[in-house]
């Protein structure tokens, strides 16, 4: 594979913010059909590397490669953006299918045009994302996971070659939690789409997961998940103690320093 051939190529990035570096020397080629998980503690930069991608938060130092194109300034429709899910208000009175119309024609002046390509282009969606039962009903009466199967139908309207995953399950259930994982994780595999997914419980998704990107104090180590989830290697990171313990079929991270805090915090990741 050249790199022209990659959806994402970074190249010697950093970034600063408020005086310290969230991350320096980040080099990350996706590959086409690859998932890179994006993991970290709160405040580590995982968020802003998704937004330096998408151009609306500038570099430090280092370049960023998109769909073949330098990443200079935002709105680039061709990258597909799932984000945290959060509930929206009960009184929305938009539809489900209105929301995932904002996929297809969002984009254009003035009201959405009743074509019927993208009418058909709309129902295709959510059919996809099995919304046919709900996407009739006002949104804001939908559960958190109705709602973000329905962002995930908008998010891939124009069949994005890279996906950036902003938490996307945050909040759901196991079950919806394991719907979505399986519409990316479909979707990437039927168009070999890149994904970077940025997660905070890499459980869900550990079973579509490639590689590991796992930001922490500045620095940033990546690998296969074999390789990151490893005692030796996150203690390097943190320049701190941590253990990587196997219990019940599951490994979980213990002892990893937050960021943002003097607290411990333990991660559990499918083993």
């Amino acid at each position: 594979m050249t790199p022209g051939d990659s959806p994402l190529v970074i190249t010697s990035a950093a970034l600063r913010r408020g005086g310290r570096d969230l991350w320096t020397g980040l080099n990350l080629t996706v590959a086409p059909g690859e998932v890179v998980a994006v993991l970290g503690p709160s405040g580590a930069g995982k968020t802003t590397l998704l937004r330096a991608i998408l151009g609306l938060d500038r570099l430090s130092s280092g370049s960023i490669e998109a769909l073949g194109a330098p990443v200079v300034r935002a709105g680039n429709r061709r990258i597909g953006y799932i984000p945290q899910q959060r509930p929206l208000p009960r009184d929305t009175s938009m539809r489900g299918r209105d929301l995932v119309s904002l996929g297809v024609n969002g984009h254009r002046f003035g009201p959405p045009l009743p074509r019927r390509r993208d009418r058909e282009r709309i129902a295709s969606l959510i059919a996809a994302v099995g919304a046919d039962e709900f996407a009739d009903r006002p949104v804001g009466l939908l559960s958190g996971g109705e709602q973000q199967r329905l962002r995930v139908g908008q998010a891939l309207a124009d069949d994005p070659r890279l996906l950036l995953c902003d938490e996307p399950l945050t909040s759901l259930d196991l079950a919806n939690q394991q719907a979505v994982v399986g519409l990316i994780d479909r979707h990437r595999r039927d168009t070999g789409a890149g994904v970077l997914l940025v997660t905070h419980d890499v459980n869900p998704v550990l079973s579509a997961v490639d590689r590991i990107l796992y930001i922490a104090n500045g620095a940033f180590t990546l690998g296969t998940p074999e390789e990151v989830l490893d005692s030796r290697v996150l203690s390097e990171l943190y320049r701190a103690p941590v253990q990587v313990l196997r219990a019940g079929g599951r490994l979980v991270v213990v002892g990893a320093p937050d960021a943002d805090d003097s607290h411990h915090h333990h991660d559990e990741v499918r083993g």
